[in-house]
């Protein structure tokens, strides 16, 4: 996985909602009925978005909930990272995504699915943690490099 767009994180957070409540004194909000939040090419999508930001500026935490909540974000080599779950948890100061229930994370055709996970954008790390479904296993699916440097048929067999 690649980092996402650093350029992201220094732009305006734009929020849209059908219902919104904004406690200036607790620093918190909520927002409710086709949520969506993007900050540059991130895109968080949800029924119902919780924002914490008691901790102070760029420690926000957003807590996203839907069936499934999604984010989105194009990284820094043109790529696409898209996550989804049932819970969305998007801690700004640290640049993590925390998934919890039927998590996925999907780039390049490659994806990661369980019952948590936790994606790391700035170290380029994810952990998962098993599902109900699959015996409890997490399931990753790689998909396999550009094979243009592969030999043809008949030049990969042993002499």
């Amino acid at each position: 996985m690649s980092y996402a767009g650093k350029e992201d994180f220094s732009k305006t957070i734009e929020i849209a909602s059908q219902q919104s409540f904004l406690d200036r004194i607790a620093k918190t909000s909520v927002y409710r009925g086709n949520v969506s939040i993007t900050q540059g090419t991130l895109e968080l999508k949800a029924e119902e978005m919780q924002i914490d930001a008691s901790n102070g500026e760029d420690k926000e935490v957003f807590v996203a909930t839907g069936t499934p909540a999604q984010y989105s974000q194009q990284q820094e080599n043109g790529t696409m990272v898209y996550a989804r779950a049932n819970k969305i948890e998007y801690h700004r100061e640290t640049r993590t995504l925390s998934l919890e229930g039927n998590a996925e994370v999907e780039q390049n055709s490659s994806s990661v699915k369980g019952n948590s996970i936790v994606f790391n954008m700035e170290l380029e790390q994810i952990m998962a943690q098993g599902q109900n479904q699959e015996d409890g296993r997490v399931i990753t699916i790689l998909q396999p490099e550009n094979k243009k440097n592969a030999l043809p048929n008949d030049q990969d067999k042993h002499p």
